[in-house]
Order: C-alpha cells, then sequence, then structure tokens
C-alpha cells in the first residue's frame, strides 16, 4: 500500500513538474529543446500522411456507401468483430420490382417482355456493384484504416511520450541552473544525464517509426492500383451489360414499335421524323446501298470524338481509334444507334455510344 501511494505521489509530481515547464515556456519564462530539423520534417510528413489519409479514406467510405445509417451499422459491426452481412444492392432491388411488374402486367406483351429484360440487366449491375465494393474495401480502405488504427496510434503515443520526455529533460535543465550548492548540482547534474539518455533514445524510436512512412506511401501506392483495376473492372462490366441491353431491346423495337404506333404514323420513340420506309426510299438502309453511293449531305455533318477504340465487323463499319476526330452524319432508314462516318478517305457506319458529338 505505502508503495502504491509513494508511485502515485511521484507520478503526480513528474505531471505537476511537466505541467510547469510546458507554461513557462508557453511564457517564455523557461528554455526549449529544439528537435533536429530532419525529425521536423519527418513529424510534417507524418502529419501530412495522416490527414490526407484521413480524408481519402472518409472520402471513400462515402463513395462506397452513400448511406451515413449504413456506414455506422457496418462501423459496429467491425468494432465487435463480427463479419458485416452482405447487402443487396440498389440495382437489385431495381431488377426485382421491374420483374414483378411484369408479373402483373403480363411478362407476354411488350411493355412486360422488356421489363423483364431491363430489370435482368439492373440485377447483373447490382451483382457488380457488390463484388465491386467488396474488392475495393478489401484491397483500398482496409489498408488505409489499419495505418490510420494501427502505425499512426503507436507513432502518436512515441511522439506524446518524446514530448514528455523534452519537458523532463528541460525541467533537469532548468533546476541545474537554479542549483546553489555543489550537493544540489551534483543531483541535478545527474538527473540531467539520465534525462538526455531517456529523451535521446525516445528521439531514435520516434525517428524511425516517422522514417517508416515512406514504405506506407509504398503500400497505400499499391493498394491506390488495385483500386482503379477494381473500378476499372466495375465499369467495364457495366458498360458490357449496358451494351447487350441496347443491342437486346433495339433487335425488338422493330416487332414493337409499329404496332404501338400503327395508328399515329408521325410518333416514334426517341425521334421527331418518322423514318422513310424501304419503299418510299428503295435502298434506304446502308446495308442495301453501296458506301460509295453515300454521300454526305450539304449540311447536317458535325464532328466527334471517339470515346472507345472500335473494331469494324464488316465492310460496312468503320475502324475507330480512341481521341481521334471523325466526321458524322444521319443518312435515312439507318438504325438510330449508329451514324456514318468519315476520316480521310475511309467512310462507314459508326456506333453512337463510342462517340461524343462536338458540333
Amino acid at each position: 500500500m505505502d508503495f502504491n501511494v509513494k508511485k502515485l505521489a511521484s507520478g503526480a509530481g513528474v505531471f505537476f513538474t511537466r505541467a510547469v515547464q510546458f507554461t513557462e515556456e508557453k511564457l517564455g519564462q523557461a528554455e526549449k529543446t529544439e528537435l533536429d530539423s530532419q525529425l521536423e520534417n519527418l513529424l510534417a510528413r507524418g502529419d501530412t500522411t495522416k490527414n490526407w489519409t484521413e480524408r481519402i479514406f472518409r472520402q471513400t467510405e462515402i463513395l462506397l456507401q452513400p448511406n451515413p445509417s449504413a456506414r455506422i451499422e457496418e462501423f459496429l459491426y467491425e468494432k465487435l468483430d463480427k463479419k458485416v452481412p452482405s447487402r443487396i444492392t440498389n440495382g437489385e432491388i431495381l431488377g426485382h420490382y421491374m420483374h414483378e411488374a411484369a408479373r402483373d402486367f403480363g411478362a407476354g406483351g411488350p411493355y412486360g417482355s422488356t421489363l423483364i429484360k431491363v430489370g435482368e440487366c439492373q440485377k447483373r449491375l447490382g451483382g457488380a456493384e457488390r463484388e465491386f465494393l467488396q474488392t475495393a474495401t478489401l484491397t483500398f480502405l482496409t489498408p488505409l484504416r489499419n495505418f490510420l488504427e494501427g502505425d499512426w496510434r503507436t507513432i502518436s503515443r512515441e511522439r506524446r511520450l518524446l514530448e514528455n520526455r523534452r519537458l523532463d529533460l528541460d525541467a533537469c535543465k532548468a533546476r541545474l541552473k537554479k542549483a546553489k550548492t555543489a550537493e544540489a548540482k551534483a543531483a541535478a547534474e545527474h538527473e540531467l544525464r539520465v534525462a538526455q539518455v531517456e529523451f535521446d533514445r525516445q528521439k531514435e524510436v520516434t525517428r524511425l517509426l516517422l522514417e517508416g512512412i515512406s514504405s506506407t506511401h509504398v503500400n497505400h501506392l499499391r493498394c491506390l492500383h488495385e483500386f482503379v483495376e477494381a473500378q476499372t473492372i466495375y465499369y467495364a462490366q457495366c458498360h458490357r451489360y449496358m451494351q447487350d441491353l441496347q443491342k437486346e431491346l433495339g433487335s425488338s423495337d422493330g416487332d414493337v414499335f409499329p404496332n404501338m404506333f400503327a395508328g399515329n404514323p408521325s410518333v416514334s420513340m426517341g425521334a421527331s421524323v418518322t423514318p422513310p420506309s424501304v419503299e418510299d426510299s428503295p435502298g434506304a438502309t446502308v446495308d442495301m446501298l453501296k458506301l460509295e453511293d453515300v454521300r454526305a449531305p450539304a449540311a447536317g455533318t458535325r464532328k466527334a470524338k471517339v470515346l472507345y477504340d472500335y473494331d469494324a465487323a464488316d465492310t460496312s463499319e468503320l475502324s475507330l481509334l480512341a481521341d481521334e476526330l471523325i466526321t458524322v452524319y444521319t443518312v435515312p432508314g439507318m438504325d438510330p444507334d449508329w451514324l456514318m462516318g468519315e476520316k480521310g478517305n475511309q467512310k462507314g457506319k459508326v456506333p453512337v455510344t463510342y462517340l461524343e458529338l462536338l458540333s
């Protein structure tokens, strides 16, 4: 019991001494041991790394899970060391609703059958999103969290200990200056030597930990590449699913829309003018025309930037390279998903989804 009381009293005395030293430094009444410039730079670099890692981590969390309630729930699961339950994505929910609606409307009708196709695509998109979220969390968020909750906490603890050791050292220096008798000076010098050794040792420990920030940057760089790869795979999947859906819907439009708008030939989906029939314009489709017979109109041509590489499927199409500029225009009777494109002496059909129309 006496030992505990003495230890408590000693701890209180050390705390009081540090508080006095800190206060006098702030008031300019005591000298302060400055850290070397290299260590100061390492400390500043560490703070910058921590601050930006924290911001990137929080914003990535919001990107992957915009719902704050869901984020709090996932945080609680992690703190309780429990597995976060797999969530159904919004795309999968939408796909389920579309399937249910198609059942009520009649899956054999135009609207119902289209709802089934779009709903199935939404489910695939939702599944791809769930896989992306899992991959991004594992390869990017988790390493950032491990740094903030592991390495940085260790660095912060050692930094606080270094500051305490510095306060002890400067307090010893102050006592040595105030010592009057030889006995007091000898005791103060001994305390100063001990404090200097402890300070130097703690300074090296802190320096080694801060130098490890370089390895942290290398690790986070690798994680960033994996995050980009996960995004690339996810968006490529989504693009492929939507292209497949667009083709599937386009192949069925010819069976659906003529029946739906037979009573009003002036109405068409996504167009202001009804395309002329083959009878009205013999050889109207590009497939039925020879490419050399197709001429650009006097007015109505536009410039377009190519977004992705495209390999022509046959001689009626034009191969494209990403970022090149081409001239495009419409041809009567052509599928609305296609335009006629020209670059130099080459000519052929090009898909609209691969273009950004400029003017």
